[in-house]
């Protein structure tokens, strides 16, 4: 492998990229950074890595970019806007899409890229945060397989568990409908914990029951010790999922599909945002279900 491959772009240093750049640095590759805030360039620089400018920075010296943004629509702006990081390009370029997408529209963009001379890769992930910082997330990847095995040393580094489930597109898909179940496994979790105090039983009584009983989930070990704590320090933001499980309601009701948990989860998750939540750990669900049993005390006479 030559030394231009070690040079990796990283465009997006939020909770997730920062996590992406600690994996990526550990396994020993040249990670150049970006992102708008000045402040995030400066961490990832005193971590090791090095912060770029520009996205035409990231663009014009890198073969390989990973990229931990927002939303879909964040991607195409990096990638095709008047400003972006294609434009600078004057070769073959591989994009790694680590986000939660629209299936549909990152499908698209890789069918646009093209013409571009670039390739995606799309590799979300499942994990919090810290999961990822720590090499315990699970990787999904779509894409053509000649353009996974050119990101394998890249998906190695981040995550030690993928499974590739298609084309791009199908791990977007996958990534939805994992996260369905996980969010319904935390909001579960916050409720009969809510339940269990409200019973009398003790909460760390009752996660030590959870762990011990076919009840258990891993949602048990990743959130129970912050929701007992009332540590809500952001992993993962309850205002991210609460936009993924918008996606996963916009592409159930275009196929025809009714996901009633779901839209339930989904009213609750609106709730803590409208609370003033959406920054805090997606842990903090927890916080708006001890809210309806205070409205409900309150309103009873209690």
């Amino acid at each position: 492998m030559n030394h231009s491959s070690r040079v990796v772009g990283l465009v997006g240093l939020g909770l997730v990229g920062s996590a992406l750049g600690r994996r990526l640095l550990a396994a020993g590759f040249d990670v150049l950074g970006y992102d708008v805030d000045a402040a995030r360039r400066e961490a990832f620089a005193a971590a090791g890595g090095r912060a770029a400018e520009s996205l035409a920075a990231i663009g014009a010296k890198c073969e390989r970019v990973l990229l931990a943004l927002y939303d879909t629509a964040t991607v195409e702006q990096v990638l095709e806007g008047s400003d972006g990081m294609l434009g600078a390009r004057h070769q073959a370029i591989l994009i790694v899409d680590c986000g939660t997408g629209d299936p549909d529209r990152r499908a698209g963009l890789a069918l646009r890229l093209v013409a571009h001379g670039a390739t995606l890769v799309e590799a979300p992930l499942s994990g919090s945060s810290a999961q990822i910082a720590a090499g315990e997330a699970l990787c999904f990847v779509g894409g053509e397989p000649g353009a996974v095995e050119r990101a394998a040393d890249l998906l190695d580094a981040i995550a030690a568990r993928r499974h590739h489930v298609g084309a791009v597109g199908m791990a977007a898909r996958a990534k939805l409908a994992t996260n369905l179940v996980l969010g319904l496994n935390r909001a579960a979790l916050a409720e009969g914990l809510v339940f269990a105090e409200a019973l009398g039983l003790p909460g760390k009584t009752f996660i030590d029951l959870l762990r011990d009983s076919p009840a258990y989930s891993r949602a048990v070990d990743a959130k129970a010790g912050k929701m007992l704590a009332g540590d809500f320090a952001p992993q993962a933001r309850l205002e991210q999922h609460a936009r993924d499980v918008g996606l996963m309601l916009e592409h159930a009701a275009a196929l025809g599909q009714v996901l009633p948990m779901t839209e339930a989860h989904a009213r609750l998750l609106a709730d803590a945002i409208a609370a003033g939540d959406g920054d805090l750990d997606n842990s903090a669900v927890i916080v708006q279900i001890r809210r309806y049993r205070t409205h409900v005390a309150r309103s009873s006479g209690a």
